[in-house]
């Protein structure tokens, strides 16, 4: 019987969903020590916000080098085998808090985090190749939701352990659990995931001329956007900062550890939720993704960490933190759903585009955590309201970008 192509319906493959589970097992485990480390760090070992900022700045910026040659080498040596192979070396972050010394904590996180950064453009590419033009958002939307899902669960383990006075090197340790489990979903994926980009897995077949060009074949979006969206992503990551920040404002502000990661999993909840209703409401047409990209996820970031920088200079108190939290939270879900989809679209061929993305996003999250960790020592509203200024930039680049785009593609093309 000859095969024929799959419905819409059936997006939700093998490949997809153990992709996406590894996804969720993986921010089971490394989230929790990503919301835990700034508490265990300034309130533990007494290391200043400063030390953190350059952890992190460290983390994103090696990593955004990796994740570079990372996609360039997944090319060569496959992405589904460098997915596995970062993937396994991520539990490297389960040991920071092993030796009461914040060099060693600095370290071993980093090694963790840098793997975790090889094998993102990789796992964005698999995902690309197990789905068609019209099921890929969804995709990419659905991979985040359980991304993000796995955070929640993290940052209920964490808050949990807190609780009952559990020390931080055991909380630690306990994630390497699901980080393994994360790479043995990543193992199950289909062989069939190396082949040419240009025939994704879920088709069994190329379309016939009678069809049309593939989505890969007929490009809707100029190859030249795609430096709008790396600007805006590169002033993105300099507005953004690891979450960290604002557990520590949120403990700060409720003089309260346990309560900073409740603004964690608040945050996790909400950018969780987005990416599922992201789904539905973004719509078909790929400019008006480009627009809503800058205005639904680069502005809320800026509206945010202003926000934040608001309750923190005026002590407007624990419940507008939250608020604000909430807001990034919808920011990150948008973001996370239309960067990769959009990416996909305007660099189809390799891994170069997600490389390309991972070490934007990274380059820039590199000076943003370094700066934030030197004006958060200065005072938390002057760290915010850099953030909100340099987020308002990016969405700009994006929203002005849109517009020209929109009047260079033909109406009948998107």
């Amino acid at each position: 019987m000859q095969d024929t192509i799959a419905p819409v319906e059936t997006w939700r493959t093998r490949n997809v969903w153990a992709i996406s589970l590894s996804a969720f097992f993986a921010d089971l485990g490394y989230q929790a020590v990503l919301a835990g480390l700034p508490l265990y760090m300034v309130f533990s070992l007494h290391a200043s916000v400063a030390l953190y900022g350059l952890t992190m700045a460290l983390g994103y910026g090696g990593g955004s080098l990796i994740a570079y040659f990372g996609s360039k080498l997944g090319d060569r040596v496959g992405h589904r085998k460098l997915a596995i192979i970062g993937n396994l070396a991520i539990p490297l972050l389960s040991l920071s808090a092993l030796f009461s010394s914040p060099v060693a904590a600095v370290g071993l996180f980093c090694g963790g985090w840098w793997a975790r950064n090889l094998r993102t453009p990789s796992r964005r590419v698999m995902l690309q190749r197990s789905t068609t033009e019209t099921t890929r958002t969804k995709a990419f939307g659905f991979l985040h939701s359980l991304d993000i899902g796995g955070g929640i669960l993290a940052a209920i383990y964490l808050l949990a352990s807190l609780a009952a006075g559990i020390p931080y090197r055991y909380i630690f340790l306990g994630t390497m659990a699901p980080l393994i489990v994360s790479t043995v979903c990543l193992s199950i994926t289909s062989i069939e995931l190396n082949s040419d980009p240009s025939n994704p897995v879920s088709q069994s077949k190329a379309p016939s001329s009678s069809q049309g060009k593939s989505f890969e074949q007929r490009p809707l979006l100029p190859k030249s956007s795609s430096s709008a969206i790396l600007a805006a992503t590169l002033l993105f990551g300099f507005s953004s900062y690891s979450i960290g920040f604002p557990v520590l404002t949120a403990a700060k502000e409720s003089g309260a550890a346990d309560l900073g990661v409740v603004a964690f999993l608040l945050f996790n909840v909400v950018s969780s939720a987005t990416g599922l209703a992201s789904i539905r409401f973004l719509g078909r047409s790929w400019i008006a993704r480009f627009h809503r990209l800058g205005l639904f996820g680069y502005l809320p970031a800026a509206l945010g960490a202003g926000l934040l920088g608001a309750a923190a200079g005026a002590q407007l108190g624990y419940g507008v933190v939250l608020g604000a939290v909430v807001i990034l939270g919808v920011a990150l879900g948008i973001v996370e759903t239309l960067e990769p989809a959009l990416m996909s679209v305007i660099r189809p061929e390799g891994g170069g585009g997600f490389g390309l993305l991972s070490a934007y996003r990274s380059a820039g999250l590199f000076i943003g955590n370094l700066v934030m960790g030197l004006l958060y020592s200065i005072g938390a509203d002057w760290s915010y309201g850099y953030a909100a200024i340099v987020a308002l930039v990016g969405a700009t680049i994006l929203l002005i970008k849109a517009h020209v785009i929109a009047d260079q593609v033909p109406t009948s093309s998107y």
